[in-house]
């Protein structure tokens, strides 16, 4: 008999924890996972998923104004926000029970309750000790809140899915992803948006010039666009809060959202009661392996800080079992990898943008096409999307592939294979056109 009560112990069942546990069942283990809030974790109670069907919603303005172009009469639109929000908390549920059952039927005990470090083969879960000869923590991030005066007057994104009615104006503060998507989701609502950020400009590492176009977009959409922004101190007079930024300006708003940043959730963990190290950010330092300096203790997803996107999470927690615990040695690979940002229109890319090239010491050729998608011409909008290809001279290899425009992910998903594979620009140009569309741009650049 083991002197352990599981083979392995997962602290938190988001995306990557969730993985792990089941795969580990797969191959034999006796395995326990623990959930402090709902199974899902982030992505799926306060996430990906919530956050995707927002942008679907709010987007749909945009759709009921396109559509008289083509002949169709739209009387009396209006938007409910009650409905939206439930209709969301619906499925958001919906999808923690098949998670739920994904663990069920893998054999994995599932503790709802918070479980902390007593000692370094030893958690207390809920007030009751468990012992584990492998434990994985995959307890993901938090949203970072500022530290001004007034800070308590705004919410973070974990809120913003929940609030009890929609603002008629709002601050987004943040030049991120989160604080851009949320900024075209509130706009597309009908709410008076302002999005202020530090940089010059929004969506800092991504391809400069797919940026400063989205920003320009985001202008010309009605967005109030402050960049070069912060906030020094929000107060509150009635129902109207006060921002007071850097260079002076008092902005007023009904509410303001936070989205800044996350950092790893290792807060009250107790990792003080193990060797585990971490990063002065608080990410738990991890091998290749996502082995961290206790030999028996890993970790995967965003609490080690290392790509902060679920597809991620999920491989390195499949990767973590089939090593430890099904003889199969593999890593997750973070090259390459393809992201999105859920903006109005999407951003998506998949390895070099120009500058990064270029600071890596590659002579480049960049192939860009920009043009006007078909189903605006009818509508009589004028927002453009922009491809690039950024290429190696000496290899012919594609770096990278960057896409602004509707459909933007959903194209770059399957242009990343070909990246990811090491195609060439020629290999592109051999490949015939699907036509018309617009992914067929990426195979049409000269």
């Amino acid at each position: 008999m083991s002197q352990f009560d599981y083979d392995l112990f997962v602290i938190g069942a988001g995306s990557g924890g969730v993985r792990a546990a089941r795969i580990a069942g797969a191959h034999g283990a006796k395995v326990a996972i623990a959930e402090e809030y709902r199974v899902g974790g982030t992505c799926v109670i306060r996430g990906c998923v919530p956050k995707k069907l927002f942008v679907y919603a709010s987007h749909l303005a945009e759709e009921l104004e396109d559509a008289a172009g083509f002949g169709w009469t739209v009387d009396g639109a209006r938007f409910d926000w009650p409905t939206l929000r439930d209709n969301v908390q619906k499925e958001v549920s919906r999808l923690q029970g098949l998670y739920g059952n994904t663990l069920g039927n893998a054999g994995v005990t599932v503790y709802n309750a918070r479980a902390t470090f007593v000692d370094k083969h030893t958690l207390d879960v809920g007030g009751q000790q468990v012992t584990a000869r492998k434990i994985l923590i995959a307890t993901g991030a938090v949203p970072v809140v500022p530290d001004f005066p007034g800070a308590e007057l705004g919410f973070t994104s974990n809120e913003a899915f929940n609030l009890p009615e929609l603002p008629k104006r709002i601050l987004v503060y943040g030049g991120g992803y989160i604080a851009t998507e949320f900024a075209g989701i509130f706009h597309g609502l009908g709410v008076e948006v302002t999005q202020a950020f530090r940089a010059p400009t929004i969506l800092r590492g991504w391809d400069e010039e797919l940026r400063t176009k989205l920003q320009d977009l985001y202008t010309q959409k009605g967005i109030h666009m402050r960049g070069g922004a912060s906030i020094v101190r929000l107060d509150k007079d009635g129902d109207v809060i006060r921002a007071t930024m850097t260079d002076g300006e008092v902005l007023e708003t009904d509410a303001v959202m936070y989205a800044i940043g996350r950092r790893p959730n290792v807060d009250g963990l107790g990792l003080d009661h193990t060797s585990v190290k971490t990063a002065k950010n608080g990410a738990i330092v991890v091998s290749a392996d996502s082995q961290t300096s206790c030999s028996h203790i890993y970790a995967v997803g965003d609490v080690t800080d290392r790509i902060q996107l679920t597809p991620v999470a999920i491989k390195e927690g499949h990767a973590f079992s089939d090593t430890v615990f099904g003889s199969k040695h593999w890593t997750a690979d973070h090259r390459l990898v393809p992201s999105a940002v859920f903006s109005q229109p999407p951003l998506a890319s998949v390895g070099l943008d120009e500058d990064t090239a270029r600071s890596e010491g590659h002579e480049i050729r960049v192939f860009r096409s920009e043009f006007r998608p078909m189903k605006f011409t009818l509508a009589g909008r004028q927002e453009r999307t922009l491809c690039k290809l950024v290429v190696d001279t000496a290899t012919d290899k594609v770096l990278g592939a960057h896409m602004l425009g509707p459909d933007a992910p959903e194209i770059i998903q399957a242009v990343a294979i070909a990246v990811k594979l090491g195609a060439t620009k020629a290999q592109f140009d051999q490949t015939v056109a699907v036509h018309p569309t617009a992914a067929e741009e990426f195979v049409l650049m000269r």
